[in-house]
């Protein structure tokens, strides 16, 4: 459950805005005349309240899709545990019952299956997610379409003129925050949400892989970090540049802070154990990479400043 969003100030919200942009004449275009102004603004504030919904709804989004996730994961390793300790578990007086292990394995071995594809299904959506608020981060700015001059005065998301930067000179918007105020504090939740699809990646990876099946060679079937999880995986990760033409495959995990490395060097090829599973359970749940208390704050921040709701 999520907390409540915390209430901001006028001093806090001032100050954010301080430091996210300490200087905004340097990053922006010439102040525009005053009549451009009144005609800029409304537009500008038009657009960003749609954005800002946008970005709240993706992040519903991915709520919804982690936590669904984290369920078929679940249901997923407890099929696998229950086909792995078959052999050893007491039935009762249903060990009377010729073939019952055999079936109860198959059955569960194709529950397994199904939970895999809901897992990589809910992956997907997290991906889609992250590619949504990518475009919503890029989306933040407001450019004058023709000539100001004209009768009818349109605004477009795309520039016209080289000399419009679409920030109208860098003030404020509503009260506070400017056009590349925004686009930092979209920016830095963007940065949350990729990190985060990158390790729950590993985690799909590992958690697809585990089978109690075997190939003819006598090993398990196990996916590498340079497989394509679904068809046309790595178009969608490039566009949110999570994808590395020069080394061929997805841009390694990592956490806030720390270097990941090579996704496959600590990889073996022994069958996970029961506590190893549930380290993977637990990581996918914690989200390492979000800070869900700064996510809160930044919807709170944007929504006193557009004076709407985005809880």
């Amino acid at each position: 459950m999520q907390s409540r969003p915390p209430h901001l100030s006028s001093q806090e919200k001032e100050n954010e805005a301080k430091l996210l942009n300490p200087n905004p004449c340097s990053s922006s275009s010439p102040s525009p005349s005053s009549s451009a102004t009144r005609l800029w603004k409304p537009a500008a504030q038009r657009n960003l309240r749609n954005q800002w919904s946008k970005y709240l709804s993706q992040k519903d989004r991915w709520i919804s899709a982690s936590s669904n996730g984290r369920s078929h994961a679940t249901s997923l390793v407890n099929a696998y545990l229950s086909q792995r300790y078959m052999p050893e578990m007491d039935l009762g007086v249903l060990s009377e019952m010729p073939g019952i292990r055999y079936k109860a394995c198959e059955k569960l071995a194709l529950q397994q299956e199904q939970y895999q594809s809901k897992l990589l299904s809910c992956y997907r959506d997290m991906v889609d997610v992250v590619s949504h608020m990518k475009n919503v981060s890029a989306s933040m700015r407001c450019f004058l379409k023709g000539s100001a001059d004209s009768p009818l005065v349109q605004f477009g998301s795309h520039p016209e003129d080289s000399n419009d930067s679409g920030d109208g000179g860098g003030i404020p918007v509503f009260s506070y925050l400017s056009i590349p105020s925004f686009e930092n504090l979209g920016q830095e939740l963007l940065q949350m949400f990729v990190l985060e699809l990158c390790l729950k990646r590993l985690l799909v990876i590992e958690l697809l892989s585990i089978s109690c099946k075997e190939s003819l060679k006598g090993q398990t079937s196990r996916l590498s970090w340079s497989d394509e999880l679904y068809l046309y995986e790595f178009d969608d990760l490039s566009s949110i540049n999570l994808y590395s033409d020069k080394q061929c495959q997805p841009v390694a995990p990592r956490i806030v802070g720390w270097e990941f490395g090579n996704p496959t060097s600590g990889r073996t090829d022994h069958v996970p154990d029961r506590e190893i599973l549930q380290v993977y359970l637990t990581a996918w749940l914690v989200e390492v990479n979000i800070d869900w208390h700064r996510v809160d704050q930044i919807f709170a921040l944007v929504g006193e400043e557009m004076h709407i709701n985005l809880s």
